[in-house]
């Protein structure tokens, strides 16, 4: 019987494995997220096949591509969890508090995805997308599907009952900062990397600063 698949029992009704929840599936696309990262920067992404990348996690090829359609694109639950807890900091935001602070809050509070089983590399995985077409296009596609998730949490926290024009262009010039920021941090020259604590906070500080400037506008 093919992987998956239900077969049916005279008298007995439908058997088979019982289908997943919505916490088991995401927690196979963070697992084999986290295989395609180690595998990425162990080996890099041309020798790593979608394969390898399942049997590190124990499923099916199958299954791997049930979940992602390229090995490439493995590694965006990754990016979607940045902006899942950016969008979330943006709503919790205090009227009389400062964007840059609640987005520092957020980035030194939210559990690290990669932390579990191996230490974090996400830094390297970014300098990749510097130069694998497609790393960088799954990157840039995490970041384009930001800007309506940060329009909308804008939007809500002034009580907007649908996004306005404002929160588009507040949304889109904060998303551009952020993507600056990160790279900016990413691409640096220096090749050590540092202990995950530590790396967090030259992140938060490096974000920090994106959005001052970007406060200020151009003048």
């Amino acid at each position: 019987m093919p992987d998956g698949a239900i077969g049916e029992h005279p008298g007995r009704g439908r058997t088979g494995r019982p289908p997943l929840t919505d916490e088991r599936r995401a927690e196979i696309r963070l697992d084999i997220a986290r295989a395609a990262v180690e595998l990425f920067v162990d080996q890099g992404v041309a020798a790593t096949t979608g394969d390898q990348i399942a049997r590190a996690v124990g499923v099916s090829g199958r299954t791997l591509w049930r979940y992602f359609p390229s090995k490439e694109s493995c590694v965006s639950p990754l990016f979607a969890a940045g902006i899942d807890a950016i969008a979330a900091a943006l709503r919790a935001w205090p009227a009389d508090g400062l964007l840059e602070d609640a987005l520092e809050r957020a980035s030194l509070s939210v559990e690290d995805p990669l932390a579990k089983p191996q230490p974090p590399r996400v830094r390297t995985l970014l300098r990749l997308t510097r130069t694998e077409p497609g790393l960088r296009a799954v990157w840039l596609q995490a970041h384009d599907e930001a800007e309506p998730a940060f329009a909308r949490a804008l939007a809500d926290r002034t009580g907007l009952v649908a996004v306005d024009l404002r929160s588009e262009i507040q949304a889109a010039m904060l998303n551009a900062a952020l993507r600056a920021a990160v790279e900016h941090y990413a691409w640096r020259t220096d090749e050590e990397e540092p202990d995950p604590a530590t790396a967090r906070s030259e992140l938060a500080a490096t974000i920090r600063s994106a959005l001052i400037v970007a406060a200020k506008g151009i003048s």
